[in-house]
Order: structure tokens, then C-alpha cells, then sequence
């Protein structure tokens, strides 16, 4: 009876303290999003896969994108799985992953083969990314920033190059629910002066409240050891995203985050999401694969740390706008 009540609550997309964000809670939506990023070569590859319901059974989406040239693959699977015990997810023999390996085959110009160690994943705590929203059922979204940085071994099949990403650090999460939210603003960077600098945000209008607009954001950076999460009800994240620009202002009474994001003058990517119950891909996201973003991280008064990188990944998106991929946001949230 308890297990049937524990697949149940997870059914609903969350997850009780200490439980595991990265299995499959059996939503509409489970997506996996990895990112590798070396920072000497000036190179960023990312790979992603959304597994997705269906009448007839799970199926998923697979894209693979480079940065510099604008290089992006991706395919719809006819059939597909994600382990609910962990990190385990298969597409065919398009897409698999484990939280020490990652492959992907779109193709002979569009490859992903690479294996993970020393990985610095999310320490034990009693909830994820989102803090103890992670607990509370039907959110709609859920976010969860489960490996923020690990040594890299393998290599890419790019057009038309072979990439050896034997110098590049890993970031990996997922995200899970029963769709995009009306807004949502997210970005993610490593390729500071120092590796092991880490900062990502997640955020969006959550629905069904009424004429009140609620626009939470999770803010989580790491500065050696140390891991830093803001966010609700512990802390608040005020946030300015629009034309291009993100602007972070993350404080707790102990510590505080501070990020300015712009795209660098780079072209985003179109990155595809699916629509789970026809197979198909809904819309696109405007992601800027090397954007700019300065962060400024303080403990108390100490200043812990403060660089910059330009090979971030930023997004924001409007459910209006998602057919266009455009990334203009005309309000403010905070």
C-alpha cells in the first residue's frame, strides 16, 4: 500500500525529502539536458532528450547542438524509456544515459560518446533545486540541476569535424511536469577563470492562481565546494528578463548571488519541445548557446567569488511566442 501511494504522489511530479529528482515521476514530460563546455577551445555542445507520454506508449524527442557554427540535429523516437529508481534514460539506439555515460546517434555528422568521472553531482539534502517546492504536487514544472560539473571523456561527431572533448567540464539536470508555463527564464554557465565555478536559474509564471502572478526563480552557483542555493521560502530571487538580457538578484539573510546575462551577440539556437500526446514537436525555445553573464557570489559581506564567462547557455520563452522561437519579453518579473 505505501509503495502504490509513494508512485501515486510521485505521479504528480513531486518528490518526498531525500527522494531522487532524477528518476521518473511518470508525467507528461520527463527532459534531460546535458551541457559541455570548454571553455580553451571556445566550444559549448549540448544534448537533450524529453521523454514523453502517449496513448501507445513513451516516445522522445533527441536534439544535439554545437556552438561556434550553429550546428543542431535532432529526431523524434518512436519508442523510448526513463528508469523511475534514477538516472536511466533510452531512446532507441538514438539516445542513452546513465549518470556516468552519455551517448547520442543522430546520424554520422551529429555523434555523442563520452563518459563522466569525478563528478560533482547535487550533495545529499532533503530537496533539489527547487527547495521544498520540490514536495508539493502538480506544480506544472519542476527543475533539478543534478551534476554540476564532472571530468569529461570522449568525443563529438560535429558536421563534419570530430571534437575531443577530453578538456571540457559536464553540467547536467532535468526538468519534468505537464508542460511549459506561461513564461519561464533559465541559463547555465560554466567557463570561468576558475573550472569549478558552476551558476543556473530556472524560472516561470506558475499557473492556475488567479488574477496574481507568481514568478518564482531558483538560483544555484558553486564556488569550490561550496553550493549555494536561493530560492523560496528561504531566500528570494528578484528577476529582470527581457530583450535579451537577464539580470538575477538572489539574497538570503546570509548570503547573496548576483548575475547580468546577455546573448554576447550570438544568434540563438532554436531548440525544439515536444507536444507528448501527438508525437510531435510543439514549439521551439530561443537558447543563446554562448551568451555573456558576470556573477557576483557573497557570503555575508565576504566576497566568495566574482568573473564572468561567454560561453553560457540563457533562454527565456512566452507560450505565444514558442512557435517563433523568439525571446522578447515585454514584462518584468520578480
Amino acid at each position: 500500500m505505501s509503495r502504490r501511494l509513494l508512485d501515486a504522489y510521485r505521479r504528480t511530479g513531486a518528490d518526498l525529502p531525500f527522494g531522487d529528482p532524477r528518476g521518473a515521476h511518470g508525467v507528461e514530460l520527463e527532459g534531460y539536458y546535458w551541457r559541455f563546455t570548454d571553455a580553451a577551445a571556445g566550444r559549448v555542445v549540448v544534448a537533450l532528450c524529453g521523454v514523453s507520454t502517449a496513448p501507445d506508449g513513451p516516445w522522445a524527442m533527441v536534439a544535439l547542438a554545437a556552438h561556434p557554427g550553429g550546428f543542431q540535429r535532432e529526431a523524434v523516437i518512436r519508442t523510448a524509456s526513463a528508469d523511475p529508481r534514477g538516472l536511466g534514460v533510452q531512446a532507441e539506439d538514438v539516445f542513452s544515459a546513465t549518470p556516468d555515460a552519455l551517448r547520442v546517434d543522430l546520424g554520422p555528422d551529429a555523434r555523442l560518446d563520452v563518459r563522466l568521472s569525478a563528478r560533482r553531482t547535487w550533495p545529499r539534502r532533503s530537496f533539489g533545486g527547487l527547495g521544498p517546492a520540490h514536495a508539493v504536487p502538480a506544480l506544472g514544472q519542476y527543475w533539478h540541476p543534478h551534476l554540476l560539473g564532472a571530468t569529461v571523456t570522449g568525443e563529438a561527431r560535429i558536421g563534419d569535424r570530430r571534437v575531443d572533448l577530453g578538456s571540457a567540464t559536464a553540467y547536467g539536470e532535468k526538468n519534468w511536469g505537464g508542460g511549459f508555463p506561461g513564461e519561464w527564464w533559465w541559463g547555465q554557465a560554466h567557463g570561468f577563470a576558475d573550472p569549478e565555478v558552476c551558476v543556473a536559474f530556472a524560472g516561470g509564471q506558475l499557473p492556475g492562481l488567479g488574477p496574481v502572478a507568481v514568478k518564482p526563480t531558483a538560483l544555484v552557483a558553486t564556488v569550490g565546494s561550496e553550493l549555494l542555493r536561493i530560492g523560496l521560502p528561504t531566500g528570494h530571487v528578484k528577476a529582470q528578463v527581457g530583450a535579451g538580457s537577464w539580470r538575477l538578484r538572489g539574497r538570503t539573510p546570509f548570503a547573496s548571488i548576483e548575475l547580468e546575462g546577455d546573448g554576447h551577440g550570438q544568434l540563438p539556437h532554436a531548440l525544439p519541445f515536444p507536444l507528448a500526446a501527438e508525437r510531435r514537436v510543439q514549439g521551439r525555445v530561443a537558447q543563446h548557446l554562448a551568451g555573456r553573464v558576470a556573477l557576483t557570489v557573497r557570503r555575508g559581506r565576504r566576497l566568495s567569488y566574482r568573473g564572468e564567462s561567454t560561453l553560457a547557455g540563457l533562454e527565456c520563452g512566452t507560450a505565444a511566442e514558442q512557435k517563433r522561437a523568439a525571446c522578447p519579453l515585454s514584462s518584468r518579473p520578480g
